[in-house]
């Protein structure tokens, strides 16, 4: 079994991703290649001498190989697993504050608001460049996807490739802990079955397995009976809406809050990126992004005033980290796919296929998923509540405009996107926001006229 892991000079993905394999029994049994990929060449070596330590200390029999050249990567690959981005905080830098300085109340800007469609342009670019070579050299391949945003990046690939393409992403079980921590229960016993897209899933029911007993009536009393400001920033958006809208969202408060206009007044003031603008523009030649916060609360201004920015120490020493399995379902679905070997898979992005009444067929969409003949399918679920599914058909329609704008090259298309998000409340901040992002992503942007 060849697995490629794309994006692999990341310590914390392609480690995690890496000592996932290696501590799957199944995945073993079937004799395993890891090719490890990467355009920078130092964290690459890094990651493959990690790698191959690994696989000596823990008696393993897997092969390892690292390359620089995406082709000869995923050449004949039975699985792709990929998680990249291009100067990241530099741009998310940008996705944050821009919109906020035309005005536009955006909480966070990674995977939703307007921050989030042009991270999701600079994103297509180099993720379909991935999904056309598996096209041509390994057409059999599932793509397993973790670059975030992840619902719009997968509804650009399964609309514009033949590629059979999988979101994946841990916030679903963000909401778990939650859940468990409220009612006090382990969260094992819980069944949790969720239908949304991601970063903005819905808990359908909350049942406990062992005595199939709904649970929702129990979580109603003790949401109403918390202390409001307990976990505010973690949850306290979550609450409005679960008493609004009657279901338990996931993940968090700044993920969620990116869909809704109304979220600023539910989520801590935002610092992310601080800059003052008298001493010029952060992005100018020379100058040095601004220090990114994932986000602020009393202890994370505990700090030396000479203190080193964050993503230069984001990523702790690999010989530290336990040998342990993640939460993460790439090789769980890796398991069912190829072993036989049957998972829980409770959130994978895909595409619809009916199984949320009222949402477009071909709408990436954040499901419980099974394998079916060897093919990854979603699970039937419950339909959402009237007010959810307008907040998710708003959004699938602008993931639509996206993609359109990106295939035709369409400044117009990606405004119509713009005016349509929730937070932007205002068209000719709107132009004038648009202009900027096209000014100063133009490296990164795909051509739009």
């Amino acid at each position: 079994m060849k697995v490629t892991l794309i994006g692999a000079g990341s310590r914390e993905f392609a480690g995690k991703m890496v000592r996932d394999l290696l501590l799957s029994r199944p995945i073993a049994e079937q004799g395993l290649e890891i090719v490890l990929m990467d355009i920078a060449a130092e964290p690459l070596a890094e990651m493959e001498g990690y790698t191959r330590g690994l696989v000596e200390r823990l008696g393993h029999a897997a092969a390892v190989s690292s390359t620089t050249e995406l082709d000869a990567a995923v050449t004949d690959a039975d699985f792709v697993i990929t998680a990249i981005e291009r100067d990241r905080y530099h741009y998310w830098s940008q996705d944050f504050t821009v919109p906020r300085t035309y005005g536009f109340r955006q909480v966070y800007g990674e995977n939703g608001g307007p921050g989030g469609l042009f991270h999701a342009l600079r994103q297509f670019g180099p993720l379909l460049e991935i999904a056309r070579a598996i096209e041509r050299l390994a057409p059999d391949a599932l793509f397993l996807n973790f670059s975030n945003p992840e619902h719009k990046v997968c509804e650009a690939i399964s609309r514009l490739t033949s590629v059979k393409v999988v979101g994946l992403c841990h916030g679903y079980f963000y909401g778990v802990r939650q859940i468990s921590a409220l009612l006090g229960m382990p969260a094992d016993r819980l069944e949790l079955p969720a239908a949304g897209i991601n970063h903005f899933t819905w808990f359908q029911a909350i049942r406990d397995r062992e005595t199939g007993e709904d649970l929702y009536p129990r979580l109603r009393e003790v949401e109403h009976e918390a202390n409001w400001v307990s976990d505010w920033h973690e949850i306290g958006l979550s609450r409005i809406l679960f008493r609004r809208f009657g279901l338990w969202p996931s993940p968090s408060a700044n993920h969620i809050g990116e869909y809704i206009s109304w979220a600023d007044d539910y989520v801590p003031a935002q610092l992310q990126y601080f800059h003052d603008p008298a001493d010029g523009s952060p992005w100018r030649a020379g100058a040095e992004t601004p220090e990114w916060y994932y986000e602020i609360r009393f202890a994370d201004t505990d700090r030396p005033f000479t203190a080193p920015n964050p993503a230069s120490t984001l990523e702790a020493s690999l010989e530290d980290v336990p040998v342990e399995s993640s939460e993460e379902l790439a090789i769980p679905i890796i398991e069912w796919v190829a072993c036989g070997v049957e998972r829980d898979l409770p959130a994978v992005n895909i595409p619809n296929r009916g199984a949320i009444p009222g949402l477009p067929d071909d709408m990436v969409v954040e499901v419980r998923a099974k394998v079916v003949d060897g093919a990854l399918v979603p699970v039937q679920m419950e339909p959402l509540p009237t007010g959810i599914l307008a907040m998710v058909q708003l959004q699938g329609a602008i993931h639509r405009l996206l993609v359109e704008a990106y295939v035709e090259q369409s400044k117009a298309k990606l405004l119509q996107a713009i005016l349509l998000d929730p937070i932007v409340d205002n068209h000719n901040r709107a132009v004038a926001m648009l202009d900027e992002f096209l000014a100063l992503q133009a490296d990164a942007l795909p051509p739009l006229h």
